[in-house]
């Protein structure tokens, strides 16, 4: 059967001979089944072996479009289609044709049998198209969670419609499906007409399938519960937090709610503790600027700062950078808003502003512990950038995030926070800002001819000509036919020289200090995505949506 199964892969272009043959020499050795190390290698998904396994036994295969027969769904309750993510599709001969996922789940089969007293015969349908049948197929048996909905005071009555089988189960393929895909959020949104689910995939927006309307607030109940929310309390914005784990993935999730017009709009962000494991060299950086880096952290004192707006990848950076410079023989301690991620051997506080633990109080109490290294989630006001300076200038290496467009910036940033020009330029060591481009598929990667217009951008702001052909995603499994899989670090990493301490002694504007730093050797961010487009990296498209144009 094993072999059925790869040959349809291979026909249908999931799988390559090369790689086939690659997993053949890998199960020989480690004696695994061949689905099995297709799927650990990484060269297709457990939907696609679903599929090749349907394809090989010539079951029939379900598109997005599919719709069950009204006259068969009443054969099996609506539990045992939630319990098994399945449904009773047509009668086809005699039997009772039904759609799943994973046709080997005989468990389900044989269940469906039993309740419909017939013969079964099963029908492959992706996971997203049966999440979207089995809760249109039983949606009628849902119309109290409307009711309830619309009354909007039966507090007991949501609470328990928001524990039943079907929302709990639309919840769970919720997260399930954003871990798969790699998403970093989940949005849950309502309006007048429609509701809308939208995974963040590598910095952007893609619409899932969407439940019902009327099942919405039942779900965002459900996320309520999960994370320890008032579900009473509609209009008001809440957050908190949920641990899990799916997928063998221990995920936190830090969960917004949001009051609108039409109801609460929810935002998820997933944050996979194994993301933490990251090298600096797996963010992006190229050898030159890791040169450049690694010289400034590893300096024993003075102000490591990193720039950028929300969702740049900051934190990841600087948690890549304190595994860089992690040693026994050094103390680190963090304070955070939230600990994002746990990390071995290093002392995190959280900061509690409702009971006066800020990021200053905080600082202050961590250079009362002896520490070697210090890294601030945020300065975000004069006191904890005050508190920062004298850390950095008392011995301690520091590390923080600072909102600004470019590393040229932050010098400006600071002084207009309050703080002595004299100081900045004693205690910042360097400034690092950085975006986050979507990184090319590597299963499609082709070399593709680009449209003139891209090539004269870019041969204007490099000086030079550039090749025609670059670098595209084709469009594959592996990333979701995007075209991209993945994220880079384009970065702008300016090390202050005595030319910039001078500039800031001056107060100098942010656009001279960056003029002075190109001419130090400084490489700038629109600079460094060109360079990572030429080497296949990134495209032209990314690097547009992510920096703007040097003056």
């Amino acid at each position: 059967m094993s072999d059925s199964i790869a040959q349809s892969l291979v026909r249908s272009g999931k799988v390559t001979q090369e790689r086939l043959q690659r997993a053949l020499q890998e199960q020989e050795r480690s004696g695994r089944p061949l689905p099995e190390m297709l799927v650990r290698l990484g060269y297709c998904s457990e939907d696609d072996i679903r599929r090749a396994f349907a394809e090989s036994l010539g079951l029939p295969i379900l598109d997005a479009s599919a719709r069950p027969d009204p006259e068969v769904l009443s054969l099996v309750p609506a539990t045992l289609a939630q319990k098994h993510n399945a449904v009773p599709y047509r009668r086809e001969n005699g039997h009772l044709v039904v759609a799943l996922a994973d046709p080997m789940n005989l468990t389900a089969l044989d269940d469906f049998r039993l309740a419909a007293g017939m013969p079964v015969q099963p029908a492959y349908a992706d996971r997203e198209t049966m999440v979207r049948l089995v809760s249109e197929s039983y949606a009628a048996e849902e119309e109290d969670i409307a009711a309830v909905h619309e009354e909007g005071d039966n507090i007991a009555d949501l609470q328990r419609l928001a524990r039943e089988a079907l929302v709990v189960r639309l919840v769970n393929n919720i997260f399930r499906e954003a871990v798969r895909a790699r998403a970093s959020d989940i949005h849950i949104e309502s309006f007048e007409d429609r509701c809308q689910v939208r995974y963040r995939i590598d910095g952007v927006l893609h619409e899932q399938p969407t439940p019902p309307q009327r099942l919405i607030p039942a779900i965002v109940s459900r996320v309520k519960i999960l994370a320890d929310l008032d579900i009473a309390e509609r209009r008001l914005p809440q957050d908190g937090r949920i641990k899990t784990h799916i997928l063998n993935k221990d995920v936190d999730v830090r969960v917004s709610i949001l009051p609108t017009l039409h109801g609460e709009a929810v935002v998820m962000r997933l944050l996979d503790q194994s993301s933490i494991q990251l090298s600096l060299e797996d963010l992006g950086f190229t050898r030159d600027q890791l040169d450049v880096y690694e010289k400034a952290i590893g300096k024993p004192h003075g102000m490591i700062l990193v720039t950028g707006p929300t969702g740049s990848g900051k934190t990841t950076t600087l948690y890549a950078s304190l595994r860089r410079i992690f040693s026994s023989e050094k103390k680190i301690i963090t304070v955070e808003d939230p600990v994002e991620y746990q990390m071995s051997g290093v002392n995190q506080m959280q900061v509690r502003e409702r009971i006066g633990l800020t990021f200053s109080r905080g600082l202050r109490t961590i250079l009362r512990q002896d520490p070697d290294i210090v890294m601030v989630g945020e300065i975000r006001d004069k006191e904890t950038l005050e508190v920062a300076v004298h850390a950095a200038l008392t011995g301690h290496l520091l590390l923080s995030t600072l909102h600004t467009n470019d590393a040229a910036g932050a010098f400006s940033r600071v002084l207009d926070m309050g703080l002595e020009a004299f100081l900045a330029a004693s205690s910042i060591e360097c400034v690092m800002a950085q975006r986050l481009s979507r990184r090319v598929c590597p299963e499609c990667k082709e070399l593709r001819d680009q449209s003139r217009d891209r090539l004269i951008v870019m041969e204007k702001e490099l000086g030079y000509a550039v090749p025609t052909k670059q670098a595209v995603g084709a469009g594959c499994s592996n990333c979701r036919f995007t075209g991209y899989s993945g994220r880079l670090g384009l970065f702008e990493i300016l090390p202050v020289t005595e030319a910039i301490r001078e500039l800031t002694l001056e107060r100098r504007s942010a656009s001279v200090i960056k003029i002075q730093s190109v001419k130090d050797g400084m490489m700038t961010l629109r600079q460094d995505g060109w360079r990572k487009v030429l080497l296949g990296q990134t495209t032209v498209d990314e690097v547009l949506r992510v920096s703007t144009e040097d003056d």
